[in-house]
């Protein structure tokens, strides 16, 4: 039978006689205080209990490779780090209960770090002790000092460039504030969430990479975790994951490291796992299956940076509070949006089309017809193309796009013009009317959608989605109904809607050119004239989109004051508000038992006048009750 030896640390000798021997007395362990010159001595397959600190852990696992002996660990009080990476509980007490009622061990691996057995992480870089855990020997001095580093800009955040390499892979390089390596997922909060299918004897490490774009993104990551307790579906797009045998990780300048939490420093770091290093009893926080668990390698690097140029602009400077966008991702947006400017026929032609069949719906009142109508416009391409250049300051691409907003209105104005000349209706219905009275909530749609057609054109996964973005803001319709009354001849319904479009221009414009600046083309101090002009501009058109909204806000109050308003037996009911009309004009259903005569509709105007005290006109349908 294999003896049971329990090694301890010689300063904790009293709690070991006190507490430890008496509760493993069924085990009957042969107590030996550790000395590092002992361990060539103990034998092959021997069953292993350490009281042991992180640094005396890691010299026992060094001499004892390949002697297939099988460990179960306490938590000693300086035994932070492999307390972790092998989820054994904080309470001893907890730990000898584990011991006593464990089944069987299971095979592990070790992890490797140039020769050295790695018992938790290791951390390279600036990956943040909020991120990652601490890197100094005081982790909530070391989380205050980094928050405090970011708060200040960021200055130890700054992007470095590493080369790594795995067995079968060309070698990878790119730019990243650190690294952080596990045997497996279950070692420290955040690879807990990224790699959390994983296990002690696959054969395999993780190496997580860690380029956001910004300290803006790393923190509303690292919120955002804090706010749910579960494992993530996929990796953030600032997070590249290999799994691989061996990994060798290089840079320029020597690689400064936390293994286990202590600071170390290197040319280069040769990572490797140990397949099947010894036996070990996991702890209560660590579910380990018997069997070796899915070797597959995995190898997801395709968003993080790439390119001699970009990562030479990313590591020479701190990583900034708002994201910066590349040379090549503002090269590839600014020629789409360039392009997007120019005068071409299929968008005159698409103008033209979409007028008529915006017109063609007015007039029939049908509202699927007018939204075919905004899907098939093309307007919106070419006002962001205007916000980009408002923001930048590019004389060209404003030139370009004021060019062709343009002759895409005056194409606009004609094809309206012509079919309502054409067509024998002249009479407002709700479709037009929606459009000749704009107020700020207007305006509110203008500007969100003016977010979300920048954010498509700069992402071009979401690109798809500016069909949704056209139908929101409806450029097209208030130009047709602008067109729609010069045709008739109305200088009400023209005003109304033209101020209904260029309410929705310049909000896009702002709006946009805004995104544009958060999503990093353009430093502030070169978009802030743009900036402020749009903004001077949206200001002078909310002043009678003000009045419009006040309009509204008084017309709903009116129609919940007489709503089921009560004159004697007579029920005011269907209350509507008459736009356009002085004195007001209000639109009610009288419901009665008896017959109305002429006293009671006055009596019931009076009423009426009292209540909202104003004068009013009134359009009513009588309907009796039996």
């Amino acid at each position: 039978m294999t003896n049971t030896l329990l090694l301890y640390d010689i300063q904790e000798q009293q709690t070991v006689e006190q507490t430890v021997l008496p509760a493993l007395t069924a085990h009957g362990p042969t107590p030996l205080p550790y000395h590092i010159n002992d361990i060539a001595d103990i034998h092959p397959e021997s069953n292993i209990i350490t009281y042991l600190s992180d640094e005396q852990l890691i010299e026992l696992i060094t001499g004892i490779l390949g002697k297939a002996c099988t460990l179960t660990l306490l938590p000693h009080p300086r035994m932070k780090e492999a307390r972790m990476g092998y989820g054994v509980a904080d309470s001893l007490d907890q730990a000898l209960e584990d011991i006593n009622d464990a089944k069987n061990a299971v095979c592990a691996d070790l992890l490797l770090c140039n020769g050295r057995p790695v018992v938790n992480k290791i951390v390279f870089g600036n990956s943040l002790s909020l991120m990652a855990g601490s890197v100094s020997k005081n982790s909530i001095l070391s989380f205050l000092e980094k928050m405090i580093a970011v708060f200040r800009g960021g200055k130890m955040l700054v992007p470095r460039t590493f080369t790594i390499t795995t067995e079968d892979k060309s070698p990878l390089t790119t730019a990243a504030i650190g690294l952080i390596s596990v045997l497996h997922g279950k070692t420290s909060y955040l690879t807990g969430r990224l790699v959390s299918r994983s296990d002690m004897n696959t054969g395999r490490m993780h190496v997580l990479i860690l380029s956001p774009k910004s300290i803006i993104q790393l923190l509303r990551y690292y919120f955002n975790s804090l706010a749910s307790g579960s494992s993530l579906k996929r990796l953030p797009s600032f997070i590249g994951h290999i799994k691989a045998k061996s990994v060798r990780i290089e840079s320029s300048a020597p690689i400064d490291f936390s293994q286990d939490n202590s600071l170390m420093s290197a040319d280069s770091i040769e990572l490797e796992v140990y397949n099947n290093a010894f036996q070990v009893v996991p702890g209560r926080f660590l579910v380990a299956d018997e069997q070796a668990g899915e070797p597959a390698e995995i190898y997801r690097v395709n968003k993080l940076p790439k390119g001699e140029t970009y990562l030479r602009e990313l590591s020479t400077k701190p990583l900034s509070w708002v994201y910066h966008a590349s040379t090549e991702e503002f090269k590839d947006l600014f020629m789409v949006l360039r392009e997007n400017a120019k005068v071409k026929s299929p968008y005159l032609t698409l103008m033209v089309l979409s007028t008529l069949l915006a017109a063609l719906g007015l007039f029939s009142n049908s509202s699927p017809v007018i939204i075919g109508a905004m899907i098939l416009a093309p307007l919106m391409s070419p006002i962001i193309s205007l916000s980009m250049g408002v923001l930048r300051q590019e004389r060209q691409l404003i030139a370009s796009s004021v060019k062709t907003i343009g002759l895409g209105l005056l194409l606009s104005y004609c094809a309206a013009i012509l079919i309502t000349l054409f067509t024998p209706l002249h009479s407002l219905n709700a479709e037009i009317t929606a459009r000749i009275r704009p107020n700020l909530l207007d305006l509110g749609v203008a500007i969100v959608s003016g977010i979300a057609g920048a954010y498509a054109h700069a992402r071009e996964e979401v690109a798809k989605t500016l069909a949704g973005v056209a139908i929101a803001v409806a450029l097209v319709p208030p130009l047709a109904v602008s067109g729609i009354g010069i045709g008739w001849g109305d200088g009400d319904v023209f005003m109304g809607a033209l101020l209904l479009f260029f309410t929705n221009l310049t909000g896009i414009v702002l709006a946009a050119a805004f995104t544009f600046m958060l999503l990093g083309f353009s430093p502030f101090h070169l978009a802030r004239k743009g900036l402020i002009a749009s903004l001077l501009v949206v200001v002078l058109i909310s002043f009678p989109l003000g009045y419009g909204f006040a309009d509204i806000v008084r017309e709903r109050n009116i129609t919940r004051s007489l709503e089921n308003y009560r004159v004697g037996e007579i029920v005011i009911k269907d209350v509507a508000v008459v736009r356009g009309n002085m004195p007001l004009l209000i639109s009610i259903k009288l419901v009665a038992k008896d017959p109305i005569n002429s006293e009671d509709l006055e009596k019931v105007k009076q009423a009426i006048q009292r209540r909202i005290k104003q004068d009013v006109q009134l359009e009513i349908v009588v309907s009796m009750r039996r």
